[in-house]
């Protein structure tokens, strides 16, 4: 059973190894499926708050394929695997740490393969339709942050933390008011083939986590993640009158291609779920960091939608064809 109440020391040991590294020039965040869609946004805090260390979301598969040249005593590899037995992902820890990269895992479950492979473990809390500072994308961004503070002395870290502070409350609200959306969602969406979500910045994370893991995995329901910025190089193409979308507008740097997206899309179907950041109330959060955030609401809120489809689908989400049931 993990010892959830050590989580905020076990980032901070992590942090310190971080910390007592000479020199840090590379964070590779790897993963596979759901647990590689959280690492999307850290690359893009990385991108945006670093002026010393590159950061790169990999798949695990494709992280020891690609045998980064840069990997070495100088990088950092963060893993995530919810169970701990991602093979790729365990693998990748061992390859990494046999490197002399310091490694770093995130999982819910204690004595696991990847926690063996691994030089500091952290567990996180998992409850899909509630957000706390101990869930596994919140501790991935206060680790991603508490890194670059002790390194660059980052000073948005702070405003992070007392934004994962603000967050559930928030979070509680929205999925609250959405309650007769949600509802109407699930009944005008019940019987789609494919539905389409799309995002931008830290929130395209969650459009590709939702495409491959709820509506493809868990519903067999044909779909892909496009991300606002591409929409417009040949994706827009598909937009019809009855193809449904679920387009994600965030508040920070990216907002001004999602409406741009949403602009074109609205227009030319009648399908289109729109979730804003704003209108979930997520304005209230520091704007110089809501962007880093933002899609922990978003995914939280997206599973409540979630389970209400696989309900009025006659379709539970825990029901796999291949996943589980066989070698693969």
């Amino acid at each position: 059973m993990n010892d959830k109440a050590k989580t905020g020391d076990q980032i901070a040991s992590a942090i310190e190894a971080a910390k007592g590294r000479a020199t840090v020039k590379d964070i590779y965040f790897v993963a596979c499926g759901g647990s590689y869609a959280l690492m999307l946004p850290n690359q893009y805090i990385m991108d945006r708050e670093s002026g010393e260390i590159a950061g790169h979301a990999l798949n695990a598969a494709e992280f020891k394929a690609r045998a980064p040249k840069r990997l070495g005593e100088t990088s950092i590899v963060i893993l995530c695997s919810h169970s701990g037995t991602t093979p790729e992902t365990v693998e990748a820890a061992r390859y990494a740490r046999e490197a002399g990269a310091l490694t770093i895992a995130l999982t819910n479950d204690a004595g696991s393969p990847l926690d063996e492979a691994s030089e500091y473990t952290i567990y996180y809390e998992h409850e899909p339709k509630q957000i706390s500072p101990d869930h596994s994308t919140a501790v991935l961004t206060r680790l991603t942050f508490g890194i670059l503070d002790a390194r660059e002395g980052n000073e948005n870290a702070a405003k992070v933390e007392e934004a994962l502070k603000a967050l559930p409350s928030i979070v509680d609200a929205a999925i609250k008011s959405h309650d007769e959306r949600i509802a109407t969602f699930a009944e005008s969406h019940k019987r789609e083939e494919v539905i389409y979500t799309m995002g931008a910045g830290t929130n395209y994370a969650i459009a590709y986590s939702y495409a491959i893991c709820i509506f493809q995995e868990m519903q067999w329901i044909h779909s892909a993640a496009i991300h606002a910025g591409e929409y417009f190089h040949g994706p827009f193409e598909i937009t019809d009158y009855d193809v449904p979308f679920i387009i994600l507008k965030g508040l920070g740097a990216s907002r001004p291609m999602d409406e741009r997206a949403i602009a074109f899309a609205t227009q030319y179907s009648d399908k289109v779920t729109v979730l804003d950041s704003e209108e979930l109330g997520l304005g209230a959060i520091d704007s110089d960091v809501v962007e880093y955030v933002e899609h922990m609401a978003f995914g939280t809120l997206l599973r409540v939608y979630s389970d209400k489809l696989a309900f009025s689908r006659g379709h539970p989400l825990t029901v796999r064809r291949y996943m589980w049931q066989m070698e693969y």
